[in-house]
């Protein structure tokens, strides 16, 4: 496993967050993820 800072514009704002994913997690599927935890924190 291996942490990942990711970068992401969402709504017009920059957020970094850290994703742990296995070390052949495509890109795709990285960023994915990242977007996922940016929704869930939007949410709460």
């Amino acid at each position: 496993m291996i942490e990942v800072t990711v970068k992401l514009n969402y709504k017009g704002k920059n957020y970094l967050t850290n994703v742990i994913v296995n070390k052949d997690t495509p890109e795709k599927q990285i960023l994915h993820i990242a977007q996922e935890q940016i929704k869930k924190q939007w949410l709460n």
